[in-house]
């Protein structure tokens, strides 16, 4: 019977040392996204796209390394599966979320932050005027969000509005 589990299963070094690849490029890919910046994980645009889907390729053998088995695969896709849910609930939740950017503030843009978060004026004025603002002296706040996306406060927020929604300024 154990030679069958043993069988089915593959030799428990191989299982650990998968799991630990699989482990250890989560995290360094994390680590990795958090450093790119907010502005990756907003909606993409064809070169985000093509960079996540060759990413993933790269590091497919990294992960799975020698086992390209079916348990193999499994186990690792068990594994992320964990790992972002456990993450996701974890107090280090914040430091691989970052937190939002304060992009304008009372009608002025802040330079240092649209550089730092990779986000230039053209983009951030798309962003205002799919919020329904035209001009920059009319934001009370622009607020870059964990998820990539931009939040606008108008400084007319408190009149009464109908509400609509907006879309990201990340859809292209």
């Amino acid at each position: 019977m154990a030679e069958h589990v043993r069988e089915v299963l593959g030799d428990p070094t191989t299982v650990f040392f998968t799991l630990l690849r699989v482990a250890v490029v989560y995290l360094v890919l994390l680590g990795y996204l958090r450093l790119s910046g907010k502005r990756v994980l907003g909606q993409m645009t064809p070169l985000d796209l093509l960079t996540l889907l060759l990413l993933s390729n790269v590091v497919q053998n990294a992960m799975i390394g020698p086992d390209n088995s079916l348990v193999g695969g499994l186990l690792g896709a068990g594994l992320l599966l964990a790992l972002d849910r456990l993450l996701s609930q974890s107090p280090l939740r914040r430091s691989f979320l970052g937190h939002p950017t304060l992009l304008v503030h009372d009608g002025k843009p802040i330079p240092e932050n649209l550089l730092r978060e990779g986000v230039d004026l053209e983009e951030l004025m798309a962003a205002l005027r799919e919020h329904g603002v035209g001009h920059l002296e009319d934001v009370l706040s622009a607020v870059l969000e964990v998820d990539g996306t931009i939040s606008v406060v108008p400084r007319d927020h408190l009149l009464p509005k109908r509400l609509r929604k907006v879309r990201s300024s990340r859809n292209r």
